[in-house]
């Protein structure tokens, strides 16, 4: 059975290097983060409809990867990232993605904590709500009953704390 593990934390803290590093040293497939594609394509600034169509193009795509998947699967984020997203930015998420949230099987998320300095980045929205963001991702995952650990230090630090962790728990 594939063991499915999501990268997820606020903006900005190392998630897309994670996971490529993670499926690379398993020798698995991974999805990217499809908002950066989706946002990189558009001549206009995005809207809540947008964060919509991004979820469900993350979930597909997330869907048609772990077909190629052994042993492991790795997500670079996932639907809670999209809804803490339009909560910041438009104080309420969409049903459709709260419905879905309650779907998701991952075996272990991995939030990434805050502790990477900042890289500026157009689509990078919060480098002032780190703190707060991070909050809000810990605590959905805890009320969510969730099976997470938070992963922090420098690249190679994370990288080894994820391997320990997935060692131990999965």
């Amino acid at each position: 059975m594939i063991k499915k593990i999501a990268i997820t934390g606020p903006e900005s803290t190392g998630k897309s290097t994670l996971t490529l590093q993670l499926a690379k040293h398993f020798g698995t497939s991974w999805v990217d983060e499809y908002a950066r594609e989706y946002i990189n394509q558009l001549d206009r600034p995005y809207s809540q409809n947008d964060i919509l169509e991004i979820a469900k193009k993350q979930k597909e795509e997330q869907l048609l990867k772990l077909k190629q998947a052994h042993q492991f699967f790795f997500a670079d984020t996932e639907l809670i990232v999209t809804k803490i997203w339009s909560e910041i930015k438009y104080q309420n998420c969409h049903p459709w993605i709260l419905q879905e949230i309650k779907k998701q099987d991952f075996d272990l998320y991995l939030l990434c904590d805050i502790d990477l300095p900042w890289e500026a980045d157009p689509q990078r929205e919060h480098p002032h709500l780190r703190e707060h963001l991070f909050g809000l991702y810990k605590s959905e995952l805890e009320q969510r009953n969730l099976n997470f650990k938070i992963v922090s230090g420098n690249e190679q630090a994370r990288f080894q704390q994820a391997l320990r962790y997935i060692e131990t728990f999965l």
